[in-house]
């Protein structure tokens, strides 16, 4: 089914909404649904930071799984576990679980995850680059993006309006269903192609040596570093920021029972993406380098951010968060594209999962740090904050864009142009 570069994008594409659906069933009222459970803003967003150390903690594991065993085993084995942690997350949430539950079910629900970053990115490059594609990745993710934002504004609405009218519970129900859809999907459409898992009797030497290689390919490569170390402070805030919403909008509202207003925030940021992935391309354009537009990008977000926290207004917070989750989701593209074109497809889901771990750890201390702010200060002054710390990734983008990397230039996928970094730093 995968032969061709249009058969391979829409598997992409199928694969992108239905992972997105079924998340985003539970989005806009995720944060409403811990308190609900008994937890405290500080408790939630601890359990919500347990979600990323799991992540942090899985990430290079399945990643190692995605370039050994393959890339459709890694996607259908967190299908299977984000279902059955799902359930348990209902569970609890029937009996009012204590705390250390939540934080533990949370971790597992990271690991779930983790079996899907960089593993279908890592499909999507490897099977264009086998099937002879010829244009620029930008436009491919950027799509990507509007079929994220669709799933999102179809999820998060019908998540919070079940939820209105029925309880909480459900839409985590709805959400373990699609997923026991796309595991079948995966298991009929998802062939590995441009990319030959590595099994037998030497899988896990295999495995030390990718982690290895993943290493030398990634870390080493002061472009990619850099660009790598930004990730813990943009998704750190932006894991906060949006889950924050949901509690800071019913507050400014004035009914904290109004889920449907919580589902209909999460379809705004919805609406916000797919304008920013048709926009990644043609924003790809006016910029020279990816770099400046990602600096730009970044920058703005973080004065949004800020505006959030001092402008406490219902109706002028709802702009500004579309505005906000637009040069986000304008920007993921960009940089997406940025990433692939500097590693290796041997190391590419192994290093795009160190990528996304990297961005996890940031989500594990901002998390309930700002959570912590928001108790103690109010939502307002924990977005304030949260723009701060969004300008910390400012340098490290800078600096990736001072090694002048040729992927900051080109277009295409990385082995059509020859982007891809072969030297790592040294060592010593």
């Amino acid at each position: 089914m995968t032969s061709t570069p249009e058969k391979v994008q829409r598997v992409y594409l199928t694969l992108m909404l239905g992972n997105t659906l079924a998340a985003s069933f539970i989005w806009g009222i995720n944060t409403i649904f811990l308190l609900d459970a008994g937890l405290s803003n500080l408790e939630a967003f601890a359990a919500n930071a347990f979600f990323t150390a799991g992540m942090v903690l899985f990430e290079i594991p399945t990643g190692v799984v995605a370039d050994t065993i393959g890339r459709r085993v890694s996607y259908m084995a967190g299908t299977l576990t984000l279902m059955a942690t799902t359930l348990l997350y209902v569970m609890l949430w029937e009996i009012s679980g204590p705390f250390w539950a939540w934080a533990l079910v949370s971790l597992l629900l990271g690991f779930g995850f983790t079996f899907f970053s960089g593993a279908v990115e890592a499909w999507l490059v490897d099977a264009l680059d086998a099937t002879g594609f010829v244009g620029d990745l930008e436009q491919i993710f950027g799509r990507g993006q509007i079929v994220t934002g669709i799933g999102m504004l179809t999820g998060s609405v019908a998540g919070g309006y079940v939820a209105q009218v029925t309880s909480l519970g459900v839409p985590f129900l709805m959400r373990a269903a699609v997923l026991v859809l796309m595991f079948f999907f995966a298991g009929w459409a998802m062939k590995d192609i441009g990319f030959e898992p590595r099994r037998g009797d030497g899988t896990f030497n295999e495995m030390k040596q990718i982690t290895a290689n993943s290493i030398d390919y990634g870390w080493r490569i002061p472009s990619v570093k850099w660009i790598m170390l930004a990730a813990p402070f943009t998704a750190g805030v932006s894991f906060y920021a949006f889950y924050a919403l949901q509690p800071y909008l019913l507050e400014l509202v004035g009914d904290p029972n109004a889920y449907g207003i919580a589902g209909i925030t999460a379809a705004l940021v919805a609406g916000s993406q797919i304008i920013g992935g048709f926009l990644a391309p043609r924003i790809r354009r006016i910029f020279r380098l990816r770099t400046s537009a990602l600096l730009l990008a970044v920058g703005a977000g973080a004065v949004t951010l800020g505006l959030i926290g001092v402008i406490e207004e219902f109706w002028v917070a709802v702009g500004l968060i579309a505005v906000w989750a637009m040069l986000g989701s304008a920007a993921l593209p960009i940089r997406q594209s940025y990433i692939n074109g500097m590693i290796p497809s041997q190391q590419r889901a192994t290093i795009l999962s160190f990528d996304s771990m990297l961005g996890s750890s940031g989500g594990v201390v901002v998390q309930p740090v700002l959570g912590r702010v928001a108790d103690a200060s109010g939502y307002a002054t924990s977005y304030l904050y949260g723009a701060v710390i969004t300008c910390v990734a400012l340098p490290f983008i800078a600096l990736s864009r001072r090694q002048r990397p040729p992927a900051d230039e080109a277009t295409g996928t990385p082995e059509a142009e020859g982007t891809v970094e072969a030297r790592p730093e040294s060592a010593g």
